[in-house]
């Protein structure tokens, strides 16, 4: 019963058909007379509620053709789990945030923190850091887990992610450093897209009020940016930006790093390819328009709309449009501390 209660929570629909309630628990009951009685069970409970214009069966026990699903019992029925859970599990695993998610990732997380909770009652949490390998099979026997298999997203839901001392394991960061900033209270990092742009930013380091400048490599950055404290131990406040194509997946790539580590697209890079005339040929790639919306903010309304313009048209501009004069003059003359 608790089971196909689970089932009915997470049914993407307001009413189910009893064809499809059969399926639902075609390996936990085998005879018509256990099926009924459960599903008779459920509308007594009120958790079905029979949809009158389709009727009932003509077998015995009868059964309506199609029910409403009442989920509000269902959460009812869930948070008590939780209620329950919250005794069992060791008390630094929050479950706060399942209260307002799908029962359905409780359902999937619950063996893993079930694991979880088993480590932390025998070994405590950890004194020392270890890659994040190591510490998945720790935690769950699997070494992929954390990395591949969205155990970091886990370790992160239930507030466990930095008490347990991993290391990211992910791709080197690559960067430059300028010696001249490495005091500074607050330090600025320019994250650049493609390698033709670092080679051309690179010589002018120095003059620049930057700390670092990054080269993000296409996608990589995305993923190796976590490894930038850990390379980089320099306390101070870190404001980041970030130059790539003006293209719907150079937005993407910024968006996606933009929600693992803030940073401002560098709008004086941006605004200055958009006076260069603009390159045909992407108009193949796939429209994001969460990315687009949030990257379309930094701009004033007249950029705003000319970006969307030249997107749908399937125009583009590299980073390559500017040459590395106006790079380097660019990024040191505008004002970045603003």
């Amino acid at each position: 019963m608790d089971h196909l209660k689970k089932l009915l929570a997470t049914f993407p629909k307001k009413t189910i058909g009893l064809a499809q309630l059969e399926k639902l628990l075609e390996t936990y009951i085998h005879t018509y007379e256990d099926f009924s009685t459960t599903i008779l069970q459920l509308e007594n409970e009120g958790v079905l509620t029979m949809v009158q214009s389709k009727g009932r069966t003509s077998r015995t026990p009868s059964l309506a053709f199609h029910y409403r699903i009442d989920k509000s019992l269902l959460s009812t029925d869930f948070h008590k789990e939780l209620q329950h859970y919250r005794q069992l599990l060791h008390p630094a695993i929050n479950l706060d945030i399942y209260y307002s998610k799908d029962p359905s990732i409780w359902a999937q997380d619950l063996p893993f923190l079930q694991k979880i909770d088993h480590y932390l009652k025998r070994h405590g949490f950890p004194t020392e850091e270890v890659p994040a390998p190591e510490r998945s099979y720790e935690l769950v026997g699997d070494e992929k887990w954390i990395v591949e298999k969205a155990g970091k997203e886990l370790l992160e839901r239930v507030g466990l992610y930095e008490k347990l001392k991993i290391i990211p394991v992910s791709e080197p960061l690559m960067f430059a450093i300028n010696p001249l900033k490495l005091l500074e209270k607050v330090q600025y990092h320019l994250i650049v897209e493609n390698k033709t742009t670092y080679q051309g930013l690179l010589p002018t380091l120095t003059e620049t009020v930057f700390s670092t400048l990054i080269y993000g490599s296409g996608k990589t950055v995305i993923k190796s940016i976590e490894q930038f404290p850990l390379q980089y131990p320099v306390q101070a406040e870190h404001v980041f930006y970030y130059f790539g194509d003006i293209d719907r997946e150079g937005i993407l790539i910024w968006h996606s790093l933009h929600k693992r580590q803030p940073a401002k697209p560098a709008t004086g890079f941006y605004q200055a390819c958009l006076q260069k005339p603009p390159a045909c040929g992407k108009d193949y790639q796939k429209e994001h328009k969460e990315a687009l919306s949030e990257f379309l903010t930094y701009f004033s309304n007249n950029v705003q709309l000319e970006i969307q313009a030249l997107l749908k048209s399937g125009m583009y501009h590299p980073q390559e449009t500017l040459k590395t004069k106006e790079l380097q003059q660019i990024w040191r003359e505008y004002d970045w501390t603003s």
